[in-house]
């Protein structure tokens, strides 16, 4: 474990999550924060006033060489298309990128094209990223120059769902995601769906048949289960719900032969008994059991021969920011769950 602390800098920390990533680094004893930008040019407490008296830090424009000059690692909380431009400039200067955007997530050029609306400008990253999911990836993400952190449903999704793939369990089409967020999952940028008036007190379903975790979840899934059969397939459905925060993902799949319920569970146990943020419960998981924490909530059932799995998580943290340090932590030598159990 590296002994010596990190300097590190926030790029874009106006963000929901760019304030859950201070709090963390600011308890992290091998992470310091060095430098923050953003185009409001504040302080960073004033951007968030729960860091006062926490941080004395002042937002930056912007400039990749005091970037590079300042830190080792840059995590980026940046609008989507908005990475393109600056993950370049960092990598030339030798700066280790953790982007939080989904810049990167998506293998195919073309596909991002259709499912984000812009040209990928940065081909040779794009080959050399690594999809920071640790679960899947730890191996890989200790010598990457530049990690996608994956989106939050897709973290519940995958997650949920590796396993059953991984082990040839069940069909690969025909799997249906019934996901629910909170408000927070829209980000701080006012937006009129998320106006109080609007989702309080009230559900509803948004981007049916397209939405853009879509590809990264069956992409994903997909090069999981090479070998098994052909692509993964699903009907992702998400549902705004009126709390400030977590995930709550139920899965249907159709078992490959007969499910037996206990089998499963031990298969899961199995799986990620080596990560540490993984939690399999025999119990429904709630939203408020990982709120605030970096845990993914999972367990399952068999009804009336399906497989139906429950997924849940703390959007802003293992949807987000706590990845983003797990991967941090991994990229640089330390323990996977430092700075990260303290919530």
């Amino acid at each position: 474990m590296s002994k010596s602390r990190v300097d590190v800098v926030i790029v874009g920390a106006s963000g929901y999550t760019a304030l859950e990533l201070v709090k963390i680094l600011l308890r992290h004893p091998g992470a310091r924060i060095t430098m923050a930008t953003s185009r409001q040019g504040e302080r960073l407490d004033a951007l968030h006033p729960s860091l006062t008296n926490r941080i004395d830090l002042e937002c930056v424009p912007f400039d990749p060489d005091k970037v590079a000059s300042a830190g080792q690692v840059a995590f980026l909380g940046l609008p989507h298309a908005a990475s393109l431009e600056v993950v370049p400039q960092l990598r030339r200067r030798g700066v280790r990128v953790i982007d939080l955007s989904a810049d990167y997530r998506l293998k195919d050029p073309q596909a991002y094209q259709d499912w984000y609306g812009h040209t990928h400008t940065d081909p040779e990253g794009l080959a050399e990223a690594v999809y920071g999911l640790p679960e899947l990836n730890r191996k890989q993400i200790p010598k990457a120059g530049l990690v996608a952190n994956p989106g939050c449903y897709t973290t519940a999704s995958i997650l949920g769902l590796a396993p059953l793939i991984a082990a040839n369990k069940i069909e690969r089409t025909g799997i249906i995601i019934d996901a629910k967020s909170g408000v927070s999952g829209g980000g701080r940028t006012p937006k009129l769906a998320f106006h109080f008036p609007e989702c309080n007190e009230s559900l509803s379903a948004y981007g049916v048949g397209r939405h853009r975790h879509t590809p990264e979840i069956e992409q994903v899934l997909t090069e999981l289960g090479h070998g098994h059969g052909g692509a993964v397939d699903v009907i992702f459905t998400p549902h705004l719900v009126p709390m400030d925060r977590g995930i709550l993902a139920t899965i249907y799949a159709t078992s490959k032969g007969t499910a037996v319920e206990h089998d499963l569970m031990e298969l899961y146990r199995t799986y990620y008994r080596d990560s540490p943020f993984v939690r399999v419960v025999n119990h429904l998981p709630a939203t408020k059991d990982s709120a605030h924490t970096n845990y993914c909530d999972i367990t399952l059932r068999v009804v009336k021969g399906r497989i139906l799995v429950i997924s849940c998580l703390d959007n802003l943290i293992k949807g987000a920011s706590g990845a983003a340090v797990q991967n941090f932590n991994l990229m640089t030598g330390q323990g996977e769950a430092t700075g990260l159990l303290t919530q």
